[in-house]
């Protein structure tokens, strides 16, 4: 073990940074008068998996300009160690117009940066550092990161602490790289509710650490258009999906079959004022089936 935490280290500014939080996410809104404008800058993109099914059969080059006439203007690529693999997708992008605009992290589950194991720590971090170099390789400007993992032999204290102590040693090449880390919300049993998601960003105070908001990891127990109007500004980029939960059971859907009250999410978003990605992560199919996941993202942007 490494590391250890006390419980100074994660108390000291507690209730300045908290009150500085609600402070800044419960005064009203000045963006809605901006809303018919923004929403023409939504961009969709999908998750690379989602275009598994088109590469059994296509380059990566041709499944990036189906995905591109199926109604997408990109897509969010995975951490990738191979030089080779890199530049085709670098080439495969330039050739078709179609953006990679992000990098989805590997290694943060399996590695997370909250572990008290040094060596599992190091592991994460050097996932890190390909995922920063592979955006500033692919033209992309965002990374998504999952901060930490809460589990058993990994206290909440200790996974603030220790997660965004590793954050900030990846600044310098976030920095240089002109990357942003965005943090994302996920099931990792850790910051569970928007305002501890507004301050653990906001403790970094740098345009270099942003949110990813998935809008459908919240469902089971939130609100996403609470999380949006919390959030704000800090919202890089956006996963779009669905989820419901029925007779004790729940399972994600495609869009407009889950429970994710989609006017309402497009509401918020306009009152933030949001322009960027919104990434469906989704199952993966074929050209039919994008069509079809672009045209139900072209209502949730429109919202109806």
């Amino acid at each position: 073990m490494f590391d250890p935490i006390h419980r100074r280290d994660f108390l000291a500014g507690t209730a300045t940074a908290a009150a500085a939080v609600v402070a800044g996410v419960v005064a009203p809104s000045t963006a809605a008068t901006a809303v018919a404008t923004r929403r023409r800058d939504i961009k969709k993109g999908v998750v690379f998996g989602m275009l598994n099914k088109l590469l059994e059969t296509m380059s990566i080059e041709d499944t990036f300009k189906t995905a591109r006439d199926c109604g997408f203007d990109g897509v969010e690529a995975y951490t990738t160690t191979d030089p080779k693999k890199v530049a085709e997708l670098r080439a495969a992008s330039d050739r078709t117009g179609f953006k990679i605009h992000s990098i989805m992290n590997q290694a943060h589950w399996q590695h997370p940066l909250s572990s008290a194991d040094r060596a599992t720590v190091e592991k994460s971090m050097d996932g890190m550092k390909t995922s920063l170099q592979n955006a500033r390789d692919l033209a992309a400007d965002t990374v998504l990161l999952v901060p930490a993992v809460v589990d058993a032999k990994t206290r909440y204290a200790e996974a603030y602490v220790r997660s965004q102590r590793q954050i900030r040693a990846l600044l310098p090449l976030a920095e240089e790289l002109g990357v942003v880390i965005a943090i994302e919300e996920v099931w990792n049993k850790f910051l569970l509710s928007p305002i501890e998601f507004a301050r653990y960003v906001d403790e970094f105070n740098t345009p270099h650490v942003q949110a990813y908001f998935d809008v459908g990891n919240v469902v089971l127990y939130g609100y996403p258009q609470d999380w949006i109007r919390t959030l704000g500004e800090r919202i890089k980029k956006v996963h779009i999906k669905d989820f419901k939960v029925e007779k004790s059971t729940w399972q994600w859907t495609n869009l407009y079959d889950g429970a994710v009250d989609w006017p309402e999410v497009h509401k918020a978003f306009g009152e933030i004022g949001y322009s960027g990605w919104f990434t469906a992560e989704l199952g993966g199919g074929d050209a039919e089936y994008l069509r079809d996941v672009a045209k139900r993202m072209d209502r949730i942007i429109a919202g109806a």
